[in-house]
């Protein structure tokens, strides 16, 4: 455990010697969203129990779990099926006491028309002048982890590759490093992953001659920022698994999210804001899976400027047959927050049950 303190101790003296270089409070929101229909049924409480493929992304430590190689794919869609997230990931053990894995994510809105070009040089509107560009985010993560020699630790890391495009307007790369821990004793499980931990740095390319012609029209339209700075966060869980009988198993998590800034979560300071998460999974005979859990506790400013708490609440559903697993979750159910509500699939594939 002090470990675990001595880790958000440094991540918040890293926070204050960086928060002057930082260009924006929020960048590479995309990184945020979270992996596995798994997870987002359990409002993403899932950092001290995460032990599949999906570790790459929530708990490098969690590989360590791993019997052997594992694939999985996902897809969601957001905002009226405007915006797409897709993640393909596969990791597997490498001995006794290590594993790895890598991730790919990418959250894109595609076929943006693009009317920049729709008035010539005359004045006139021509439509055929009308073309069709993508915003899109990518992230590759590669993980490592490995087991302690002398107690019941698993630790990792995560290296992540960082690619922002705008159409032919602009674009950026990043990089930046997580750590993740986790300790287990009987039933009891906990976790802490540290992300952004040396901060992560995106460097823009801007389209200038598109940006002089805008500014021109516009001519209060400052330059565009070059450089982005996301800032440690970090996630801290207790997670323990109950046996109701021979066949029924339940596990609970409660998780915090900290980020070293002030925000609208539901303890909110200058130094640190912190929103909690708490999930429940009912297991059937390691067959079927019912999930739930809530999260993204958000205080909301509203018309009357008085403010009430918002939240998420989520459910979702699996099954594992023959070392293939199917996930289902719906997110935000009731519409309870500001966060529209989405329909997320994932499928995990266990290789040893094709050799």
């Amino acid at each position: 455990m002090l470990r675990i303190f001595f880790i958000i101790g440094f991540v918040g003296i890293l926070y204050q010697s960086t928060h002057a270089q930082a260009v924006r409070k929020y960048s590479n929101e995309f990184l945020n969203i979270g992996v596995d229909a798994r997870a987002f049924g359990m409002a993403n409480a899932v950092v001290a129990s995460t032990n599949d493929v999906s570790a790459t992304y929530w708990n490098p430590a969690g590989l360590m779990n791993l019997k052997d190689t594992q694939l999985s794919l996902m897809h969601a869609s957001y905002f009226a099926n405007i915006a797409q997230y897709d993640v393909i990931g596969m990791a597997r053990p490498i001995d006794n006491r290590s594993a790895a894995g890598i991730t790919l994510l990418r959250f894109g809105v595609d076929n943006i028309l693009n009317t920049t070009q729709l008035i010539d040089n005359q004045g006139n509107i021509d439509y055929n002048r009308i073309t069709k560009f993508s915003a899109a985010d990518y992230a590759l993560i590669v993980s490592y982890a490995r087991k302690s020699l002398t107690k019941n630790y698993t630790y990792g890391v995560n290296a992540k590759i960082i690619r922002r495009v705008i159409g032919d307007f602009a674009s950026s790369w990043g990089f930046g490093f997580d750590v993740g821990i986790q300790f287990s004793n009987n039933s009891w499980s906990f976790g802490l992953t540290a992300r952004d931990i040396t901060t992560t740095f995106n460097l823009w390319q801007i389209d200038t001659e598109m940006f002089d012609a805008v500014s021109q029209e516009l001519p209060e339209q400052e330059a565009p920022e070059t450089s982005e700075i996301t800032l440690p966060k970090i996630q801290l869980g207790i997670a323990r698994l109950f046996e109701l009988n021979r066949r029924y198993y339940l596990h609970t998590e409660l998780d915090l999210n900290m980020r070293f800034t002030k925000t609208n979560d539901i303890i909110s300071s200058k130094p640190i804001s912190i929103s909690p998460a708490l999930g429940l999974e009912l297991q059937y005979d390691d067959f079927i899976f019912l999930r739930t859990g809530i999260g993204n506790f958000q205080n909301e400013l509203q018309f009357d400027n008085t403010n009430s708490v918002t939240f998420q609440p989520n459910i979702g559903v699996g099954i594992i047959y023959k070392g293939i697993e199917i996930d289902y979750a719906l997110t935000d159910i009731g519409n309870q927050s500001t966060v529209l509500y989405s329909n997320i699939f994932s499928i995990k594939i266990n290789w040893k049950q094709f050799r």
